[in-house]
């Protein structure tokens, strides 16, 4: 069972009396909505409503919760939290750096079915594979066999459809749809305001969503990350994660609606590739090109 230790993750733990109260006006996550033992994504954004900050939250205790975040970004995180704590009564903290490891693999009691259903359940309604203990989910092989455990986790993420900040997008250039939080419970919509709510829930109820996570095939090897992903030389999106013929890509669905509805192909690089929506996500390819690219 391939298992690998995540170091470029931090923990922080907000508790406290005020705890959930301070943090369900800040984060996108709706807390009311969120049990003992389930982790949820979420973000807090700018009043723009741009991510700023990504994690996975869960519960701690009875009055406490424990964000998993990027460490680079850690730091910063706190002091942000520390901004809008106020007098709230809430404490925050860094403890003490834990091994935070991922672990995966087939379960021979399973059919293939069975598994295929679980990967599909866990990341509808509980989108989290990374756990402090060990979340066991089957990962399609590479092409051409072989590579390591990352390899794998990050073929694990592709074939899912999970971006992940650092990886896929950078903080602050991305809207909450954008990396599909809206569908994993990332973003509560009947929960009061929080930072960038407004925004957020505009680009709900209108509809206008046009940047998403696809997902990414082409016969050959993908290109690097961060290659731009062109129809008739116009950028349509780019590039995020690969595992051998398969990746991530953030791209306008509306653009990319057009091409195929014109049958034009798709490029990363010079490498075409063929775009689709994860099979667990509810959004689809808008009905008709949109009024700014028609």
């Amino acid at each position: 069972m391939p298992s690998i230790q995540l170091n470029d993750r931090a923990l922080i733990d907000v508790s406290g009396p005020d705890a959930e109260h301070f943090l369900q006006n800040i984060l996108t996550t709706d807390l009311d909505q969120l049990q003992h033992g389930q982790a949820k994504p979420g973000a807090l954004l700018a009043p723009q409503g741009k991510i700023l900050f990504d994690f996975l939250i869960s519960r701690l205790g009875d009055d406490g919760f424990r964000l998993d975040c990027r460490a680079d970004e850690a730091d910063d995180f706190v002091r942000r939290l520390m901004l809008y704590r106020l007098r709230a009564k809430a404490e925050i903290s860094r403890p003490e750096q834990p091994v935070i490891r991922v672990s995966w693999g087939n379960d021979s009691g399973r059919s293939q079915n069975e598994s295929n259903r679980m990967v599909d359940t866990r990341f509808r309604l509980e989108p989290v594979f990374r756990t402090y203990g060990a979340a066991v989910l089957p990962a399609p092989p590479l092409k051409g066999g072989g590579g390591t455990a990352t390899d794998a986790y990050t073929a694990l993420r592709v074939a899912n459809g999970v971006a992940e900040s650092g990886a896929d997008y950078q903080l602050g250039d991305v809207f909450p749809h954008d990396v599909l939080l809206d569908q994993t419970g990332g973003v509560g919509f009947s929960k009061g305001c929080y930072v960038g709510q407004e925004v957020v829930s505009r680009m709900q109820h209108r509809g206008t969503a046009r940047r998403r996570v696809l997902l990414v095939e082409a016969a050959d090897a993908l290109p690097s990350p961060g290659t731009e992903l062109t129809v008739d030389g116009r950028s349509v999106g780019a590039l995020g994660s690969s595992a051998g013929n398969r990746g991530l890509a953030i791209a306008r669905i509306d653009r990319v609606k057009t091409a195929l509805d014109e049958g034009k192909a798709i490029l990363a690089g010079d490498v075409p590739v063929s775009l689709s929506i994860p099979g667990w996500a509810t959004f689809t390819f808008p009905q008709s090109p949109s009024a700014e690219d028609a």
